[in-house]
């Protein structure tokens, strides 16, 4: 009992986290943007980090949600105006930005004792220490965008894509970390790449579902660190679901 009391609200933040993800990864895909998660997520974390060693701010309600939202928004702000100016160079703009969030944070905590420890949460995550509180407000902002996107799904195919993107962002990274929050948007994603329509889409949802399963499992059962081993189990289940898809596809047409 103690064990799932741990483990139900990790693989609730989990299913959080895929729910808008999985989705969103798939644009992600579709764009061609494929970094655009890794620089979103390091900007918020960024943002993060300020909130946390900026001793002006640390009063302030709500600062460690708002102002990680605040980061996000900015950057994917400059990300959409960059893809109407320097399209064909957009992806190697994204990997600067990225690189440029992670050494501005590395500066930020470089005299904070605790600096460390920070950085590696906000990287790797600690959603095994994910209690039912810290859902309340994600569990919101999640159901919010499903809703607009039952409501008009063709919104991440327009300028509606990035806010609704940095938003969910924002919110993953403070769950889970940097690196799950790229893991859970682009190896479900890629895994069903080659299926069409809602087929695919609850596909990825199957292999998100079963890493984070899988992950999960195997770092509480051998006390490995959640983050890095739900990423390994994702890569692996991916790999799995691409390799059965393929197949599917070649004895299709060997039928055909």
């Amino acid at each position: 009992m103690d064990m799932l009391s741990i483990l139900l609200p990790a693989l609730a933040a989990g299913v959080l986290v895929l729910a808008s993800h999985v989705v969103m990864g798939r644009q992600v895909l579709a764009r061609g943007i494929i970094f655009i998660d890794l620089a979103i997520a390091q900007i918020a974390a960024l943002g993060a980090v300020l909130a946390n060693t900026s001793h002006q701010l640390e009063h302030l309600v709500g600062v460690g949600w708002w102002l990680p939202l605040l980061f996000a928004i900015a950057g994917a702000a400059l990300i959409a105006w960059l893809e109407r100016v320097a399209k064909a160079e957009l992806e190697a703009m994204i990997g600067c930005l990225y690189v440029l969030a992670a050494v501005a944070a590395m500066l930020l905590l470089a005299n904070d004792p605790h600096g460390g420890e920070l950085l590696k949460q906000l990287l790797s995550g600690q959603i095994l220490w994910t209690d039912w509180d810290a859902l309340l407000w994600p569990s919101v902002a999640t159901g919010v965008v499903l809703l607009l996107l039952w409501w008009r799904p063709t919104l991440l195919s327009g300028r509606g894509f990035y806010p609704l993107f940095a938003l969910m962002i924002t919110f993953s990274v403070q769950l889970v970390g940097v690196y799950l929050v790229f893991a859970s948007l682009i190896l479900p994603a890629l895994a069903v790449n080659r299926m069409d329509g809602s087929r695919a889409l609850f596909s990825g949802y199957g292999v998100g579902l079963a890493g984070y399963l899988v992950g999960l499992g195997l770092s509480a059962c051998w006390d490995l660190p959640s983050g890095a081993t739900i990423v390994a189990s994702l890569v692996a289940v991916a790999l799995l679901a691409r390799l059965l898809v393929c197949l599917c596809r070649d004895e299709r047409r060997v039928t055909l």
